[in-house]
């Protein structure tokens, strides 16, 4: 009997702290929640964004999903809507450079798991152009840790209507710093990725992530040009035209003007609000709304599909997609403290002080991902900020304070 009493206490004080563990675990979710809450109520209410959907999974569980404010406040001609369009989780939205990362480094890294390449070959090994003297050492590595050397940025539409001109184009481009020597994030740089996974492949980059990534991973509504289905209707709009790019072109203290280029010599400008449109000039003008570089669209849910499947060190739904080991190789911080394709450097606001392994990217209409492997955590966040309109300053309302204050709150209830 005495026995029994010790059993039944000793069970008492397990369920006890089972419960007060249980207990402390809601109070921090409902102060993380609460956190959220008015941060992201306060952008919206305070007219500094015009809407947001937010995942944030931890331990293989949704901890929170919200969506905040509208996904269209202006119609077509930029005169404001009397009934705004409110945003959902269903919403798709134009992820910009996160096409990098979830599409162009995705199927690299699909391709690489199946040995139909190495990220160490050089790219001239796909691509004639890259058989050059001055690029013949450009290695598939220094394209996706933005080291090959290939200019940051170049408006392709002045010279390019169509995506084997943007490609050759780019073979022609002189470099701008010796191959390895630097990072400098580059747009044309997974633009060539974009060809090479078409060579590879054979199939048309687009073709490539629909059949092989975004439907064997559940990315249901996942792809580039969504109005031309005909069946997608909510659809974030981001900016007017694209006041910033032609910025870009005409504003030489912003360090992007091109010598040989005339600004004045193009005029394809669009003038309307974008929505289903691929913000991103290149892609849209140069590319046909397909990059490797920008262009997809996606859902919180499908990014997160993708999100959890790198978490679980490539397996989804109980197979394996992408071996660990690979997974490793492109998670791994190099010199420049960065993967391949993935950022993993904790100065960056996205994922500021994040534990070692943690990486991410983010997307110049407002998106981003941060994922914490050592805690299992997980932050999407899908913005689109371009749709208020340039600042009286010319630039785009800046989001790094706001997504620093997220993942600060995450961490917070992860720790």
């Amino acid at each position: 009997m005495r026995y029994f009493l010790l059993l039944i206490s000793f069970l008492a004080i397990e369920m006890q702290q089972v419960f007060a563990q249980n207990s402390g675990n809601r109070l921090r979710k409902k102060e993380l929640i609460q956190t959220l809450d008015s941060i992201l109520n306060s952008q919206v209410s305070n007219a500094l964004i015009p809407g947001a959907v937010i995942l944030v999974k931890s331990h293989n569980k949704v901890i929170y999903k919200q969506a905040y404010g509208n996904a269209v406040l202006y119609d077509r001609d930029n005169s404001k809507l009397a009934s705004p369009e409110k945003t959902s989780i269903d919403h798709l939205y134009d992820i910009a450079s996160l096409t990098k990362v979830v599409g162009t480094t995705t199927s690299i890294m699909y391709l690489a798991d199946r040995k139909m390449l190495s990220v160490d070959d050089p790219v001239g090994k796909y691509i004639k152009a890259f058989e050059s003297p001055d690029k013949k050492a450009i290695t598939i590595r220094h394209l996706l840790t933005h080291t090959s050397g290939i200019y940051e940025w170049y408006p392709m539409y002045y010279r390019s209507s169509n995506k084997q001109q943007t490609f050759t184009l780019i073979g022609e481009l002189p470099l701008i710093f010796p191959i390895g020597s630097e990072r400098r994030y580059s747009d044309l740089g997974f633009t060539i990725l974009g060809q090479v996974i078409e060579v590879v492949s054979g199939l048309p980059l687009e073709q490539f992530m629909q059949e092989k990534i975004f439907g064997p991973l559940a990315m249901k509504h996942t792809t580039f040009n969504p109005l031309k289905s005909g069946r997608i209707s909510k659809i974030a709009a981001t900016s007017f035209g694209n006041p910033y790019e032609k910025r870009m072109v005409y504003d030489s203290s912003l360090g992007f003007t091109v010598k040989e280029i005339d600004p004045a010599s193009w005029k394809g400008w669009r003038q309307y609000i974008l929505k289903g449109e691929a913000n991103d000039g290149n892609a849209w003008y140069a590319n046909g709304g397909v990059s490797g570089a920008a262009g997809l669209f996606s859902t919180i849910d499908d990014i997160q599909n993708l999100v959890d499947m790198l978490m679980n060190k490539g397996m989804h739904r109980g197979q394996s997609f992408i071996s660990a080991k690979t997974i490793e190789a492109f998670l791994t911080m190099d010199s420049f403290r960065n993967g391949l394709g993935w950022m993993m450097d904790p100065v960056n606001s996205f994922m500021k002080n994040g534990p070692e392994g943690t990486f991410g990217h983010t997307g110049f209409t407002g998106t981003s991902i941060a994922v914490v492997p050592n805690y299992q955590t997980s932050v999407v966040l899908l913005v689109n900020r371009q749709h208020t309109g340039l600042s009286a300053s010319g630039e785009y309302y800046n989001l790094n304070p706001v997504r620093e204050k997220i993942f600060t709150a995450v961490m917070k209830y992860c720790k």
